[in-house]
């Protein structure tokens, strides 16, 4: 039985650290060689999730945005990709006129690229585009009609839980939305993607790609609800959310204890 395995990386593959230990760094590689699929979902972008994984070997397509995209591992070549529609247009205004100003995703004359407007940045906005200093994605610009611009493929805020929270129950039918805070930071993120992007369809598609006929998946945070559900198994690290607990075929040891790499040493079998 071929079987594809998939783990989210932030909070379950990578330390508190944001960083992958050396003893997982090996453990996947030496795997990975013996024949073991391997990948991972994540909410990140290919760019920021390439740095945190650094001297990790994966021959196979990874999913980032949640499943927005899956990408080439070794060139960064888009397989699949998901964008708005044009009615997100008018989402934004709407956004706009109650004085919320997102982080905009889009693809600009062929470039990826994240749209902001420094004065209308929230603290947690500021913190975190602050952690991407020096990346060629980052667009500042100072109209607000310039968020529109491209092919928008992903929206995010971060600012007081009370003032996105409305938004949230009003979209969350609509689009596909998650609302919750940052592992590390702690700030309330909302986040919004097209319909149907989420880690459990990209999953699909990839083990279909592959010809599997099993999937055991990893994670720690709500956003992973999907794919445990698609799973044949799903392991939840000690430090995972609750709910994802409950949905959970095991609990495995937490991500700065190398849960998923003892995991995979403990039980993958070359067929």
């Amino acid at each position: 039985m071929r079987t594809l395995y998939v783990s989210d990386l932030d909070g379950t593959l990578l330390n508190s650290d944001q960083k992958l230990s050396t003893y997982t760094i090996q453990t996947i590689n030496e795997l990975v060689k013996e024949g073991m699929l391997f990948s991972y979902a994540t909410a990140r972008s290919f760019q920021t999730a390439q740095k945190v994984t650094a001297g990790f070997n994966a021959p196979i397509p990874l999913i980032v945005y949640n499943g927005a995209f899956i990408r080439d591992n070794s060139d960064g070549k888009i397989l699949l990709s998901h964008f708005f529609e044009s009615d997100i247009h008018q989402v934004l205004d709407h956004f706009l006129s109650h004085q919320l100003y997102p982080i905009v995703y889009s693809f600009i004359h062929g470039e990826e690229k994240f749209s902001f407007i420094p004065e209308k940045c929230t603290p947690g906005m500021n913190d975190y585009i602050a952690s991407r200093h020096g990346d060629p994605r980052m667009r500042p610009i100072h109209d607000s009609q310039h968020l529109h611009d491209g092919d928008i493929f992903y929206i995010t805020f971060i600012d007081e839980a009370s003032k996105l929270q409305p938004f949230y129950l009003h979209y969350q039918k609509q689009y596909r939305c998650l609302f919750q805070k940052d592992i590390y930071t702690k700030q309330q993120w909302l986040e919004i993607m097209p319909q149907n992007v989420d880690k459990a369809h990209a999953i699909a598609q990839l083990k279909e790609l592959y010809h599997c006929q099993q999937l055991i998946v990893f994670g720690d945070g709500k956003n992973d609800i999907d794919m445990f559900q698609l799973a044949d198994e799903a392991y939840a690290v000690e430090n995972a959310h609750e709910k994802l607990k409950s949905y959970a075929t095991k609990i495995i040891p937490s991500n700065n204890q190398d849960g998923v790499a003892q995991f995979l040493k403990q039980h993958y079998k070359k067929l």
